[in-house]
């Protein structure tokens, strides 16, 4: 997966909006503090790298210092490691900063955070903070408030798609069409997760397809799932929940099957809109009960049961 990683900003997939911002820095050089945001595996981490070796060149390797979540980041790390880069000399061409990026910024404690704010504060004439992260509202305001935010979002499916396109172009891999529609199915906007996993696959079969994939990722077959949605509609509920009950013997958690569920509605097509936020509102309510420890073949059950009430309510059981 490393392999691929972009190495300039003109490489990154996706999010097109926050790269040409970092594009419009990188051309300036004057790097100001930024918060990247953003759900997991979109490129927020890649694309600051890039923009640091844009706009560093030759000087990368030592005005560079990346610390990711693994690393111990409390205030003694702030305080030491991070104020320590940050006073270091690095010869840099004129207006260029160092750079020190913190992933999964938001993890770090208050504390740290609040002595990283005065870090900031005292070496800004000489260092920059890229601060990587899910969710910026766990970083403190003070923090906020000195740095550039930019968000990032899921990638589409049609960029996962090229990319992956042109990895197995470059790798010599056979695929069909529907073993990398079930890539992306898995992926769910997450290019990290659609690359290991196609990785994975070619690893244990060689082939990418449908099959292959959804043994990789060990989740319910979504042609399983829709066959359930196409009985609940019809109020067919023994026959959808022989189905479900197979799955859930089969090994399956009852969040695996709750999350696939939830995956095929809202991407089904033959269904009315209104039916299908409906249901996606009571499988929401499931999933919640399941994830609070109600993990249960009992919610399952009545997860159908509700569903095949709500098509006949509405009025469109065919």
């Amino acid at each position: 997966m490393e392999k691929y990683r972009p190495e300039f900003l003109s490489d990154v997939v996706g999010n097109s909006e926050a790269v040409s911002r970092l594009y419009a820095i990188a051309q300036v050089g004057n790097v100001p503090n930024i918060i990247l945001a953003g759900p997991p595996g979109i490129g927020k981490t890649s694309s600051v790298l890039c923009l640091a070796r844009e706009t560093l060149g030759d000087a990368y390797k030592n005005a560079v210092l990346e610390l990711n979540a693994s690393d111990a980041r409390g205030i003694d790390v702030v305080r030491n490691k991070i104020k320590l880069f940050a006073q270091k000399k690095v010869n840099l061409p004129t207006g260029r900063h160092k750079i020190i990026i913190l992933d999964e910024a938001d993890s770090m404690t208050a504390a740290a955070q609040q002595a990283l704010r005065r870090t900031m504060e005292i070496y800004s004439s000489t260092t920059r903070f890229a601060l990587a992260c899910n969710n910026s509202t766990k970083i403190i305001e003070p923090i906020q408030s000195r740095c550039a935010v930019l968000r990032f979002t899921r990638l589409l499916d049609a960029e996962i798609l090229a990319r992956l396109q042109q990895v197995c172009a470059a790798e010599n891999v056979h695929f069909d069409t529907a073993g990398l529609e079930s890539i992306i199915f898995t992926a769910e906007g997450d290019m990290r997760n659609a690359l290991n996993a196609l990785q994975s696959t070619v690893s244990g079969f060689g082939d990418v397809t449908a099959e292959n994939v959804f043994k990789v990722c060990d989740q319910p077959h979504p042609v399983k799932i829709g066959k359930v949605l196409d009985l609940t509609r019809k109020g067919q509920s023994k026959a959808a929940l022989d189905i479900i009950m197979a799955l859930h013997g089969s090994g399956y958690a009852g969040t695996d099957i709750i999350t696939t569920l939830f995956r095929v509605t809202r991407t089904k097509q033959d269904f009315p809109e209104p039916l299908k936020l409906e249901y996606i509102r009571e499988i929401g309510f499931t999933h919640l009960r399941i994830s609070e420890g109600l993990n249960t073949q009992l919610q399952l059950c009545g997860c159908i049961a509700r569903l095949c009430n709500i098509a006949g309510a509405l009025g469109m059981v065919n």
